[in-house]
């Protein structure tokens, strides 16, 4: 008998810790939260999830809620926890201070601006005030009536577009303007009333079978690091650590029974999946996954590929060549017992997080269910007995920010199709290892160390910043450990601010691979939950945690933060580049110094394009202060294949310039046309086809397809830029280099 293909969707719904500690208690019950995010994605994107899911009883799926995310939106329900943005949105329009009006022309507009402010005219309309005419402009010109419609319209946009049908929240959106505090406390009270139905869905869903809900450690930490800093050194063995060793694993079984008992509370069963934080796995905390009684975990094909020493290459078309080492569940065999595994497929996972956003919906969905059917027929093919179950995982929450509606017509049109197609069964995990447990073993010890980030813990460790903080973290652990009549029952304060210092987002955005906006206050955070702790043992608080634990300043040179998908218009939209790579060149020595026309060269990619990004002096014009050819010339290394030299006149004789290149797109910036070329025998350059887009404004903004290139995923390559004037070589960015790119 023949199975269908078996797919496991499990979305990942987490936010940290934003409660001050200390901030309520009996005297005064109202928590101090320093972010708004738990209150804004809880209307945007948590309910309408499991919601548009009901719509299609066949389809089966698993939910992760963090322990730590389910408390915060209790305080929200309550009506106890207050932001520094609601408090704003609360404030009658002729009390807002000179720094609340600040605040609100700063912060009013964090949101994706394609998806969540452009289809709201009003919204619009003060977004372009803000970016044209600036912060200063905005503080000296905007009336009252601006100020009350900002405030309104920040959390009208995150209400999410499945309850745009509500009466009271369809007139807001057809006001428009002109909002009062009346209407702004209104739009808070539908705030808490969305949120209060999260749980009792998500229990009902559960109940129903439609839906298995999993669990987290409690405080979201990264538990092979609490366990032993060291374990950073499995998959990068030169990896600098702190200078003190965190080795606490009593604290794993703590976050365990904590998120336990804390789910038993809220949904009425015990749990049965665990997602692991940031599915971070070693051998060392299975014994206390099996213990606490977790029958299954995930985690990434990376951390399968480091425990079978196998690579998992993909085709053309981005299908896993020897899938049914990926699309089978394993069990990790302890002396303490057993526990199941499945691992996700990533490039599926990072396509709905990070680019279907970018297609219209249909052609998106339609794209994945490709790749499933694709799968489907590759076991057919192999006739194997063993039924094929893909795992598809990833945050459930931060990817629909960059889909029209929310995700909505992606989500319908996802749903529709597998609800059609009888050879794709979506299950629940536990689903799946009930009726087929997992026959392939896998020996606990030989578990890898690693996370889904490259099947490593550099996110979180290893850098300098990041190993202050471990530092930290541990002189607090010990001085905790040094009162052991402070218990969880007599003190509970200091073993909270523990736990909350221990979760994994404030090591994320501590020094180099991530940053935001809002970097400083994640620092404080982290600091306030370290505070509680010495405060809660009433310890003398180390003067080192009054001082940031790194520099927040504007970065200079780095490489790619995460995929980004900009639209090629020549405008440089600041959002849309967040992420990229970037190259100062304008203060650079040699042949592009200071006075160079051009100051800045960005760079990123998504699994569709390769981008490139050029910032010019201000006024500067092709043809006249700038060489009117720009040339892509692309270099694969270590690839044997036919190549060519750079085909202009007085390039110098020097590295990388004098390398052989395999693909050349030149642009002509004074017409915007392009013209494609691949290398052919003898030197020879040969015409191709290219769909590449470019677009020249204020800037020079590319696109480059990868289906130009023909390379498959996971592949490196390097790329240099060359100006040109009339075929003759003016100069070369970046100097004496080429820039390294990772095709996803």
């Amino acid at each position: 008998m023949s199975h269908p293909l078996y797919i496991a969707f499990i979305w990942h719904q987490h936010q940290p810790l934003y409660k001050s500690p200390g901030s309520g208690d009996s005297l005064s019950p109202s928590q101090q939260y320093r972010l708004p995010w738990v209150r804004l994605h809880g209307t945007k994107d948590y309910l309408d999830l499991v919601l548009l899911l009901e719509r299609y009883p066949k389809l089966h799926q698993t939910v992760n809620l963090v322990p730590s995310l389910i408390l915060q939106l209790e305080d929200y329900i309550a009506g106890t926890a207050f932001d520094p943005y609601l408090t704003a949105s609360l404030t009658p329009d002729e009390q807002l201070t000179q720094q609340e009006r600040e605040f609100i022309i700063q912060h009013f507009f964090d949101a994706n601006h394609h998806t969540l402010i452009d289809p709201h005219p009003r919204y619009a309309q003060l977004y372009q005030q803000r970016q044209e005419k600036g912060q200063a402009w905005c503080l000296a010109n905007w009336e009252l009536p601006d100020y009350g419609d900002l405030l309104a319209w920040h959390n009208l946009a995150w209400i999410d577009p499945l309850f745009w049908d509500d009466p009271e929240i369809a007139a807001w959106l057809k006001q428009g303007r002109n909002f009062t505090l009346s209407d702004r406390q209104r739009i808070y009270s539908k705030q808490r009333e969305i949120l209060s139905r999260i749980i009792p869905q998500h229990r009902k869903m559960q109940e129903a079978g439609q839906l298995e809900v999993t669990t987290t450690p409690y405080t979201h930490p990264i538990l092979p690091l609490l366990a032993d800093t060291n374990s950073g050194r499995v998959a990068v063995p030169n990896m600098t650590l702190p200078e003190q060793r965190f080795q606490w694993a009593e604290d794993i079984p703590r976050h365990l029974r904590k998120a336990w008992n804390f789910y038993q509370e809220r949904f009425g069963q015990i749990p049965r999946g665990l997602w692991p934080s940031e599915q971070s796995v070693s051998p060392a905390v299975l014994p206390y996954i099996i213990n606490q009684g977790f029958k299954w975990i995930c985690s990434d094909e990376a951390v399968l590929g480091w425990t079978l020493k196998h690579f998992f290459h993909r085709d053309g078309a981005g299908n896993v060549e020897q899938p049914e080492l990926l699309y089978q569940p394993y069990r990790l065999q302890t002396a303490e017992g057993e526990v199941s595994i499945v691992f996700r497929d990533h490039r599926l996972s990072d396509l709905i997080g990070f680019t279907y956003s970018t297609m219209p919906a249909k052609q998106a969905a339609a794209n994945l269910v490709g790749h499933l059917q694709a799968i489907a027929k590759k076991q057919r093919e192999s006739q194997s007995e063993q039924p094929w179950l893909v795992t598809i995982a990833l945050d459930g929450e931060n990817c629909w920010e960059f889909y029209p509606q929310d995700g909505k017509p992606f989500l319908e049109a996802l749903y529709q199709s597998l609800s059609d197609e009888p050879r794709l069964k979506l299950v629940t995990v536990s689903e799946f290892l009930e009726e087929f447990p997992a026959t392939a073993t896998i020996p606990g010890e030989q578990l890898h160390s690693g996370s889904w980030v490259d099947g490593s813990f550099t996110t979180w460790i290893g850098d300098r910043a990041k190993n202050r903080a471990w530092d930290y973290l541990t002189a607090a652990r010990e001085m905790l450990a040094s009162h052991p009549e402070a218990t969880e029952e007599n003190n509970p304060e200091a073993w909270e601010a523990l736990y909350a210092a221990e979760g994994s987002d404030w090591f994320w955005w501590f020094g180099a691979g991530h940053s935001s906006n809002q970097d400083a206050i994640f620092d404080g955070l982290f600091r306030e939950h370290l505070f509680g702790i010495y405060k809660a043992l009433n310890e003398p608080v180390p003067p080192y945690l009054k001082q940031p634990v790194e520099v927040h300043e504007a970065q200079g040179n780095h490489s790619p933060q995460g995929f980004i998908h900009p639209v090629i218009d020549g405008k440089g939209d600041e959002q849309d580049w967040d992420k990229a790579g970037r190259i100062e060149i304008g203060g650079a020595r040699g042949t592009m110094h200071n006075s160079s026309v051009i100051q800045r060269l960005w760079y990123g990619v998504d699994h569709l394009n390769f981008y490139l990004r050029l910032d010019f002096k201000s006024g500067a014009a092709p043809g006249q202060d700038l060489p009117a050819e720009l040339n892509l010339l692309w270099f694969y290394p270590e690839k044997t294949m036919v190549n060519s030299p750079v085909p202009l006149a007085d390039v110098p004789d020097a590295a990388p310039l004098n390398y052989l290149f395999h693909h050349l797109l030149e642009v002509n910036l004074l017409t915007q046309s392009i013209q494609f070329r691949e290398a052919g025998d003898n030197h020879q350059w040969q015409p191709r086809f290219s769909r590449a887009q470019v677009a020249l404004n204020n800037c020079l903004e590319l696109a480059v397809p990868w289906a130009d290139l023909q390379v498959p995923p996971d592949y490196p390559l390097r790329l240099i830029l060359v100006l040109a004037d009339e075929g003759r070589f003016c100069n070369s960015l970046p100097e004496n280099a080429l820039i390294p790119i990772e095709v996803p």
